[in-house]
């Protein structure tokens, strides 16, 4: 009997684990697939080149700006080699927003307003590189955010730490739009990233 219960207690606190975790398991679950994927590809062929991502989004606007005032998270960037100064460029990234403060918002008929906690972004576009060490690039695709899928446009200013391009940093702008429909209100943000090239 007291084994029994010892078992119950320990998977009562494996159910609180799982469901104050779930967000960061199911982004770090998305990400290593993908950058399992993406090693798979290249293994055949190294006709892209990979960065690995960390960045920080800091919110601009959002019906409930309060409830996610910044996110962090990983991404993987990949350019597609070719002579042209013009590259396809695809980008994922998983973002986590944990920051809350705690402020009930709801429309005036007492229906909650739409946040999030997490956000999915699976991009592609462009990428011109008119000199070795900086680029702009313009992608656009699927977010997934707040159990949503919304289109997201990101143009950003990339560069290079050295010739070498071994680190970059990027800053981005992310508009996904009509976030929250009833509001008719875009997310906005602006996204600092370092990243290291993988191969």
């Amino acid at each position: 009997m007291g084994i029994f219960r010892t078992l119950q207690k320990l998977n009562q606190s494996i159910g609180v684990f799982y469901s104050t975790k779930h967000t960061m398991q199911k982004l770090v679950t998305i990400f290593f697939l993908c950058f399992i994927l993406t090693q798979v590809s290249a293994q055949k062929q190294r006709k892209i080149s990979v960065y690995l991502e960390g960045q920080h989004n800091q919110t601009i606007a959002d019906v409930t700006k309060g409830n996610n005032p910044w996110g962090t998270g990983l991404g993987l960037q990949l350019f597609f080699r070719q002579q042209s100064i013009v590259k396809p460029t695809i980008e994922f990234t998983a973002d986590a927003y944990l920051m809350d403060d705690k402020v009930y918002r709801g429309y005036l008929d007492g229906t909650p307003v739409g946040s999030f906690k997490d956000m999915v972004n699976l991009f592609a576009g462009v990428s011109i590189h008119p000199i070795t060490n900086a680029y702009v690039s313009f992608l656009a695709g699927p977010s997934f955010i707040g159990g949503q899928t919304l289109l997201g446009l990101k143009p950003s200013l990339g560069f290079y730490f050295s010739s070498k391009q071994k680190l970059s940093g990027k800053i981005s702008y992310i508009n996904i739009l009509e976030r929250e429909v009833r509001a008719k209100q875009n997310f906005t943000s602006i996204s600092f990233a370092l990243g290291v090239k993988l191969y």
